[in-house]
């Protein structure tokens, strides 16, 4: 008898801070957010593998979307034919969320068309957007001069991506200051980048001025592996 209430203060002893742990405190810490990462042309939610492990291990919640044709999205290339049928899958992943949800929206590359998109789509789902090294339009700055000005983001292919035309560009991506630009923006530039370059980069920081900047030193085009 005293053999089992030995063994059994022992074992409370090592339960009492897991079981004190979680039920004195939520599972997530109170900062969490929810992260939703939308990769560049030709790559795919796969690109983003080494962050989305250490945001998870600091408490976030992490989606990484897969647009069209792109990483394990099952269309062929040449079924969207539209940069709609291209965007699709954020588009869609943006009308699920809750209406109180609001998620941290990052595009890398190519990826801020999409997320542009949506922060004309779902302001309201939006705390802040990232633009990664990313394309960023807005309502002065014309997607499709964006696009025919960085043509080389079609030339670094993993898996083929649809060279949408700047009419289907031009109609897709009408950006307003009333939705647009409601929402907060912060534009992260990679100091080694040779796809988005630097002049490219400032041109689109002259036009269309986010509400913060940042650099990585010594980071190429693909900063999330790189750095």
């Amino acid at each position: 008898m005293k053999k089992n209430k030995f063994l059994i203060s022992l074992v409370l002893i090592i339960l009492f801070p897991y079981v004190y742990s979680t039920t004195s405190r939520p599972t997530w810490p109170k900062t969490n957010k929810h992260f939703v990462l939308v990769h560049g042309g030709c790559h795919g939610a796969w690109s983003w593998y080494k962050i989305v492990a250490l945001m998870r291990s600091s408490g976030h919640n992490v989606t990484a979307i897969d647009l069209g044709a792109s990483g394990i999205n099952p269309k062929p290339v040449l079924e969207i034919p539209r940069l709609s049928d291209y965007l699709s899958p954020l588009m869609e992943f943006m009308a699920s969320l809750p209406e109180d949800q609001k998620v941290v929206l990052v595009g890398h590359s190519l990826g801020g068309f999409a997320i542009s998109k949506a922060m004309e789509s779902f302001p309201e789902k939006i705390s802040v957007a990232v633009f990664f090294a990313a394309l960023m339009p807005g309502p002065a700055l014309s997607a499709a001069t964006l696009y025919t000005k960085d043509l080389a983001l079609a030339t670094t292919l993993v898996r083929p991506v649809y060279l949408h035309s700047p009419e289907d560009i031009s109609k897709e991506m009408v950006l307003s200051r009333k939705k647009y630009g409601s929402v907060r923006r912060v534009f992260i530039g990679a100091a080694e980048d040779k796809i988005l370059m630097k002049e490219l980069q400032q041109y689109m920081i002259e036009k269309n001025p986010p509400d913060e900047m940042k650099e990585i030193l010594g980071s190429d085009h693909m900063a999330m592996m790189s750095k």
